[in-house]
């Protein structure tokens, strides 16, 4: 079995999927954390990789920038391979002074103007959440392994690039601390399908100074997100 963006067979994927945006950063995890890992998806370049972690089956697969990316990615683990949880782990532009670059943040709530939910299931829901218990089991995770971990209700947005900052100050209204493109559609998906979803964010970036991390350190630097997201992927 099949789908047209994922080309691994049933079972050849966990019951619970890491999910960084960038699939070089899946492949660095991939090889640098798990034992034995096997690649079973390069369609698109969305590398996907099955491996053990302490013993345990884990998977980590690349979901892609923004909410139709990994809406598809997602709903397709959730649906087609019965995938249990799956925890993203990505980047975010801070908009607060507090969060500093490299910050790692639990996202407790995600609030959006998209109209994903709206289309895929008639959801009028702004705002959408994570899992209570897995999040609990990321902060107990960063506890254990002496790292900090910020909770935040991050900014989803549909755009990258805007003409000025109304969308920015409607976020920050909304009381949002930081920006990235796709955990709300992640929540959504967990939600009409009965599925489980968290997501942690390393601060990459700022709106309040002029501060960014690069390409390489996207992809191979937010080693504590990845380390507390490998602790709760076994628990």
């Amino acid at each position: 079995m099949s789908t047209p963006h994922n080309q691994a067979q049933k079972g050849e994927v966990a019951k619970v999927v890491l999910m960084p945006g960038d699939p070089l950063r899946a492949k660095y995890i991939a090889e640098n954390f798990l034992e034995n890992p096997v690649c079973f998806n390069t369609i698109r370049n969305m590398f996907g990789y099955t491996g053990y972690y302490k013993g345990k089956k884990v998977s980590v697969m690349g979901s892609g920038m923004g909410m139709p990316s990994i809406g598809i990615y997602s709903y397709e683990l959730y649906s087609q391979y019965d995938v249990d949880t799956i925890i993203r782990i990505g980047s975010a532009g801070g908009y607060t002074p507090d969060l500093k670059l490299f910050d790692v943040t639990l996202i407790e709530s995600a609030y959006s103007r998209s109209s994903f939910a709206q289309v895929q299931s008639n959801d009028p829901d702004d705002i959408q959440y994570p899992d209570e218990e897995l999040c609990q089991t990321i902060k107990d995770c960063a506890s254990n392994l002496n790292l900090s971990i910020k909770p935040i209700r991050i900014h989803s947005s549909d755009v990258f690039y805007c003409q000025d900052d109304s969308c920015t100050k409607d976020a920050m209204d909304h009381g949002c601390q930081a920006v990235e493109m796709e955990s709300f559609a992640l929540f959504h998906n967990a939600k009409v399908l009965h599925k489980k979803a968290a997501a942690i964010c390393t601060i990459s970036d700022s709106f309040a100074f002029e501060e960014i991390t690069t390409p390489q350190q996207r992809e191979q630097c937010f080693n504590d997100m990845m380390k507390i997201a490998l602790e709760a992927s076994i628990r």
